[in-house]
């Protein structure tokens, strides 16, 4: 049956009584005739999230509550197996919890009438007070080696009893509240065809959910919850509470915002291409030149209502900060979209996208390779528009192909993806010309389920931060090797990333293949340079191809036709030609973006930072401030573990010092 649910919140008080050894034989249960002979919930239960590795909790009741609470939703008890106290203050720093079957009776014990339930159940979690004085889950085993059953479910509710001192103190639990396609929150014993399945068709207006997927985004969020500071994500519910569209951003992602969100790339392939997960992805790229996640999104459908939906959630999530530029696959809708939502933003289609069209839509006409080649050469080697309509013009008469619809609308939608028209936009790092994969390129394929990649998308991201970690330390423990003694090199081996100096690197190597710098053309301070250069044009065939340069020695300006440091970040060796050719020893401080720094994130400091901007008694403002301020820190204290170190006790001595204003007031 096709499923969707609604998120509801539920509030559990975390008081509940402790069984502990000895009160486990005393409070067994006697019954257990209603069993599931499968070991499976009994019907109509909803599932609880199974504790995990790293789940965190701001105190013990809060962790064994939590266990409890799944406990009674699997059916079976709980009691303290271990507690460990600290000798001097006998405060408590671990616990393991277990089955109440686990062990078995004592020796003593054996010829007791009470009939006998245990049956040395493996079924526990480890738990221990960590140094941000949470309680953290270190091992789980939820493998039980008995039957789960019914009366245990339900006497369980005997152990919540209410304690007068412990009044507001709750844990917020999530349960997701299941609802079939009739709207009978899941009770129906209709036995006719699923929705999603081949016999249906999707509905435009909920989310395309799977039998199994409602409970394994249920899971996943909650697991976010308990795991992961700052998880944030919406929710669009229909007017029947259905499930329609969704955002969610973990904290990472929303430290990575406010580091890399000047340009970002919204993919939305896995919609066009009829992927099993209706997934988009905003992402970003970091100063090694990796992909970065900002935002991932579950939508119902390319429509205009889904993307704009997504889009000012997406808006939400940032705090309105907007991106200079946003990349799209080519879409109308999404064209209209982003226009609405970012009208300041420059907005242009995936050339990549694109071009990975063009067998599928030319591949079939009579001359393909020679079309296919006329219109790369006009893409990629046109340097001004006048150029690229010449060549496109050509490649219309030439071949005939004046009624071809999709080169038309190609053509009249030029602006918004021919490198030629785009030269005027920032794109940090994702040039018109690069291939932009999607984020979990070799994680996702057209038939993965949502369970499945919600399983993998934590893995995903764990290989991508341990990539971006590697890269820093890399970056900050070596030095790249210079292969020239152009002084422009020296300077930004410093400086940049040991990926990005790669990509500058060759830049000032092929300056050895300019071969002529000459003045065009002078107009007061401004000079136009006409730089030369043997590039390669075919397998063995070098030809020679002109770049004006426009160069203001007053206001150190340099910009050449090639557009080379808006689209990549850095600048291109025809630049670098006319600095060496006006004696300028090094780069201009403007033209080395902070973004490709080895110690970016250390310098970094937001437009939207800084108290200043708000009247001095917002909190929100206050938390975000004090926020952003600790994740630079985090992002810092991960690199070794003496960083490490130092950064927790910067964390502890700040909290010490927090707590000396509350006495003294």
């Amino acid at each position: 049956m096709k499923q969707s649910y609604l998120i509801q919140m539920e509030e559990v008080s975390p008081n509940s009584k402790h069984l502990t050894n000895d009160e486990d034989d005393e409070n067994n249960l006697q019954e257990k005739a209603e069993l599931d002979c499968e070991n499976r919930f009994p019907e109509g239960r909803k599932d609880f999230v199974a504790p995990a590795v790293g789940m965190e909790f701001d105190s013990y009741d809060d962790a064994y509550n939590y266990y409890n609470c799944y406990a009674r939703e699997s059916g079976f008890r709980v009691r303290v197996k271990n507690s460990w106290f600290k000798r001097n203050s006998r405060e408590k720093y671990g616990a393991v919890l277990c089955c109440s079957s686990q062990g078995f009776k004592r020796i003593k014990d054996v010829n007791r009438l009470r009939k006998e339930t245990r049956t040395g159940c493996p079924a526990m979690v480890r738990m221990r007070l960590v140094d941000s004085r949470r309680w953290r889950i270190l091992e789980v085993t939820l493998d039980h080696n008995h039957l789960l059953g019914v009366k245990v479910h339900k006497s369980i509710k005997k152990m919540v009893q209410s304690d007068s001192d412990a009044e507001g103190r709750t844990i917020k639990l999530y349960k997701a509240l299941v609802i079939d396609s009739r709207g009978n929150n899941g009770n129906s014993r209709s036995s006719g065809p699923e929705l999603g399945s081949s016999s249906n068709h999707h509905h435009p207006d909920r989310l395309n959910l799977k039998k199994g997927d409602a409970q394994a985004i249920y899971n996943y969020i909650f697991r976010m919850q308990l795991t992961n500071p700052n998880f944030f994500y919406l929710m669009d519910l229909n007017d029947e509470g259905r499930l329609r569209n969704m955002i969610w951003l973990d904290a990472r992602c929303r430290a990575s915002i406010g580091y890399f969100s000047d340009v970002i790339y919204f993919d939305t392939s896995c919609l066009s291409n009829k992927y099993e997960i209706p997934l988009v992805t905003f992402t970003g790229m970091n100063h090694h030149h990796q992909s970065v996640l900002l935002g991932c999104g579950l939508l119902s459908g390319e429509t205009p209502e889904s993307y704009l939906w997504v889009l000012k959630s997406w808006l939400i999530c940032t705090s309105g900060r907007v991106p200079q530029t946003i990349i799209t696959d080519r879409c109308k809708i999404l064209q209209r979209v982003v226009l609405e939502v970012f009208p300041k933003s420059n907005h242009r289609f995936s050339l990549s996208h694109i071009m990975k069209k063009v067998p599928e839509k030319l591949g079939g006409l009579k001359n393909y390779d020679a079309i296919r080649k006329v219109l790369v050469k006009a893409t990629y080697e046109t340097l001004k528009p006048f150029d690229f309509e010449n060549s496109w013009a050509f490649m219309i008469q030439r071949f005939g192909l004046s009624d071809q619809e999709w080169l038309r609308s190609l053509y009249e939608d030029r602006a918004w993806w021919a490198p030629v028209y785009l030269k005027d936009a920032s794109f940090a790092g994702m040039a018109p010309s690069d291939t932009l994969q999607p984020f979990f390129y070799k994680y996702i394929y057209k038939q993965t389920p949502l369970k499945e990649f919600l399983d993998k998308y934590e893995l995903a991201l764990q290989k991508k931060y341990k990539e971006e970690a590697n890269a820093d330390m890399e970056s900050r423990n070596s030095s790249p090797e210079l292969k020239t003694r152009c002084s422009y090199e020296l300077q930004l081996s410093k400086v940049y990333t040991r990926e990005i100096f790669k990509k500058f690197q060759i830049e000032v190597e092929e300056m050895y293949s300019c071969f002529s710098t000459t003045q065009l053309h002078v107009d007061g301070s401004v000079i136009i340079f006409l730089v030369k250069e043997r590039v390669l044009a075919g397998e063995n065939r070098r030809e020679i191809r002109d770049y004006e340069v426009l160069y203001n020695r007053g206001a150190a300006d340099v910009r050449c036709i090639c557009s080379c440091f808006n689209f990549n970040g850095y600048l291109c060796r025809h630049a670098l030609c006319v600095l060496n050719f006006n004696g300028v020893e090094e780069i201009p401080s403007k033209y080395i973006l902070s973004r490709w720094k080895k110690d970016y994130k250390r310098l970094h400091v937001s437009d939207h930072d800084g108290i200043n901007n708000s009247d001095g008694t917002d909190r929100v403002e206050w938390f975000n401030q004090l926020y952003r301020s600790a994740m630079q820190v985090v992002e810092e204290g991960v690199i070794s573990l003496d960083h490490y170190k130092v950064a927790l006790q910067t964390f502890e001595e700040s909290l010490s010092r927090v707590h000396n204003i509350e006495d003294k007031t």
